[in-house]
């Protein structure tokens, strides 16, 4: 096709503006080659930008300095225990292996470019009793950032639930304001700077803010061009090689050049009602994500129309989710970890171990059956957060929309919740046997590091476990939210998308939520999802332009 027949030319088109984009148009102009990015959205960031910002990286460079005892090979040996070798395509031993080698040399040349990391210092892997597990943790975020410093590009950036100015490696002590010297150190800190920022009028970011902030002030230092409200309608080939996009902006459809490739990291399909119901569990809505706004699914679409094979179209990260009447669904992590608090189903038992991963709690309100039930006694109401709102702080609103349960006995409450009063006395008490034990035989909560990161290390025997006996006692119904969905188009090692022969689509790439997961449908640590959507968007640059990159080798 001529020139004439093009709007513009770029030599890698990527399709989205999350951190992988960033990290993929990078490599690509320090080579001397023209990225473009488009976003269809008003806002930069995508999901990275609304997450915790955290990078899971095994033997990333900052370990070894730290002290950190980590190596490829632990790395290899944690990702086989933890996804396992029936994961599906997405998870195929070469893309494990491939995101093994890449990730710490990406990390290297990212702060070569000028971006800034620092260790999450304790956040465990989610599974560190595993082979090759690490309990000091293998994430990465970044330093907070003063909005200012980044000018008019604060207005282009999309921001997340987790917009407070608090450093990502003081999540913990955060969570235990009320109950340790560390906690009302840094929540004094916290009051401090929203203070600050309050005065000024621009915020402080930290978690997804401050890695997305930083990773858009680099890029835009280095020229990038990164385009808004410009939605990618169509892919364009020729020869069966992917060679351009169609895009669509102010109602005029663009045809754009892509000499060595297109990226697809658009998302995924988390506010897509049909596709939700057509791939996902049920039951499911749209209403129970906090997932970016443009996670659509139609660049998944586009590309099956164009040939790609789908994998893991029923996996999402999975948060155990509340629905106050406010209407935006509050994702419960820290609390749900925290003593004085347990999970039940329909009858009343138990169903997880609640200081587990997220995702992995996510899928046993599935296994169990949704919604479920959160009853937990006044301490932990008066101690910890619960979703966005402080310990001790109970909207009146709560209890008279029916969000939130109360009664002065275990029995009365269970014929609030239409339980056995019976069923969940036992249950409840046999709990408590192993809050007072320190040991909980049903479901082990309290044995992996990542269980007492976020437990109270005032409570013991187990920071975890603590008995359900002081009322008022309350009770929530639960369901399985998200941040994102975890499948989509299957992928290769060089982040080549395939078709279902397993042959790759020449000149088309894809990375992040809008593939089928190397994690599979496991979550091995913070930050998996963003890790991965960095390394494979950084090695799908290198290979459209024939280049083999760096890896690590020990």
């Amino acid at each position: 096709m001529s020139d004439s027949h093009w709007d513009e030319t770029a030599d890698f088109v990527i399709v989205g503006s999350g951190g992988g984009s960033m990290a993929a148009a990078l490599f690509l102009v320090s080579i001397g080659r023209h990225p473009l990015i488009l976003e269809k959205t008003d806002k930069i960031g995508g999901s990275t930008a609304m997450s915790g910002g955290l990078l899971w990286i095994p033997n990333h460079p900052l370990q070894k300095a730290a002290g950190v005892d980590d190596s490829l090979e632990a790395g290899r040996r944690y990702m086989d225990a933890a996804v396992g070798d029936d994961a599906g395509p997405g998870a195929s031993p070469a893309r494990k292996e491939a995101f093994l080698r890449a990730g710490p040399p990406m990390i290297d040349f990212l702060q070569a470019q000028g971006m800034k990391f620092v260790r999450a210092e304790g956040w465990s892997d989610y599974y560190d009793d595993l082979e090759g597990g690490c309990a000091r943790s293998r994430s990465l975020g970044a330093p907070m950032l003063d909005s200012r410093k980044m000018g008019p590009l604060f207005d282009k950036l999309r921001l997340g639930p987790m917009a407070m100015p608090l450093p990502v490696e003081h999540t913990r002590d955060i969570t235990l304001a009320t109950r340790t010297l560390p906690g009302m150190i840094q929540g004094a800190m916290l009051l401090w700077r929203m203070r600050k920022a309050a005065r000024t009028g621009k915020p402080i970011l930290s978690y997804g803010g401050s890695l997305q902030g930083r990773m858009l002030m680099v890029a835009a230092e280095k020229g990038i061009p990164i385009r808004t409200e410009t939605g990618v309608v169509d892919l364009i080939e020729e020869d069966g090689r992917v060679v351009g996009v169609i895009a669509e902006r102010d109602g005029r459809r663009l045809r754009i050049r892509a000499r060595d490739g297109v990226l697809i990291n658009a998302g995924g399909f988390s506010h897509s009602k049909a596709l939700r119901e057509k791939y996902g569990p049920k039951p499911a809505s749209t209403e129970w994500t906090n997932a970016n706004p443009g996670d659509t699914g139609e660049m998944i679409e586009i590309a099956q129309a164009h040939g790609a094979a789908l994998d893991l179209m029923d996996q999402a990260w999975w948060v155990p989710g509340t629905l106050p009447p406010d209407g935006q669904i509050f994702m419960h992590v820290t609390c749900l970890s925290k003593p004085h608090c347990i999970v039940v189903d329909r009858r009343g038992k138990r169903i997880m171990n609640e200081s587990q991963s997220y995702m992995a709690n996510g899928q046993a309100l599935y296994a169990a059956g949704v919604p479920a039930w959160v009853v937990m006694d006044s301490r932990h109401r008066k101690r910890y957060a619960w979703g966005t709102q402080p310990p001790g702080v109970t909207p009146p609103a709560w209890e008279s929309s029916g969000y939130m349960l109360k009664a002065d006995t275990l029995p009365e409450l269970a014929a609030k919740m239409g339980l056995d009063p019976a069923a969940l006395s036992a249950e409840v008490e046999r709990f408590n046997g192993f809050a007072r034990s320190g040991r909980d035989l049903d479901f082990h909560r309290g044995e992996r590091a990542y269980d007492t990161w976020y437990g109270d290390p005032t409570v013991k025997p187990n920071p975890n476990l603590g008995a359900i006996e002081k009322p008022p006692f309350l009770a929530f119904k639960m369901v399985p939210g998200d941040v994102g969905t975890a499948g989509g188009v299957v992928t290769d090692e060089h982040a080549q998308v395939l078709r279902e022969d397993g042959t790759a689509i020449p000149g088309l790439y894809a990375t992040g939520n809008s593939t089928a997961s190397v994690m599979g449908r496991c979550y091995p640590g913070a930050g998996a999802s963003i890790g991965a959507s960095f390394v494979f968007a950084w090695l799908a640059a290198h290979h459209a332009v024939g280049r083999a990159a760096p890896e690590q080798t020990v």
